[in-house]
């Protein structure tokens, strides 16, 4: 955890570059670190040696979804406390309720804005570090 300033170590997973892309320019504008995965298989690895403040991952994604990567990491001890928000281009009910059961704190609907981005990571990243 970064202890100089208030940036926090984030992960972004999500199959489209533009997306990955767009959320790292928008995070390190804000100050954060930043760490890309490309589906949930790359995540598991990277949320092990990363060890990010707050995981922001998409639903939709081929081999391993947004769902199954975050029961997993939720299954995970030393990642549980880990805040995880879904991203997905649908605003539905049902996707975000499914979210929640997995363990998700949040649902961001895709495409978000910066301001969006910076104020997902202020609210869950600073509630974070109060547990820590």
């Amino acid at each position: 955890m970064s202890t100089s300033g208030s940036g926090f170590k984030v992960l972004v997973i999500d199959d489209s570059n533009t997306i990955r892309r767009s959320a790292e320019i928008f995070l390190k504008q804000g100050g954060h670190d930043v760490m890309l995965a490309e589906d949930g298989f790359d995540a598991l690895g990277k949320v092990n040696d990363y060890q990010p403040d707050l995981i922001f991952c998409d639903i939709l994604m081929p081999r391993l979804d947004g769902y199954q990567t975050c029961a997993i990491i939720r299954r995970n001890v030393r990642f549980a406390g880990v805040p995880v928000v879904m991203l997905s281009s649908k605003d539905g009910v049902f996707d975000k309720a499914r979210g929640r059961m997995v363990g998700s704190q949040d649902y961001l609907t895709k495409p978000f804005t910066k301001d969006q981005l910076l104020l997902s990571v202020a609210q869950f990243g600073a509630a974070k570090q109060g547990v820590i």
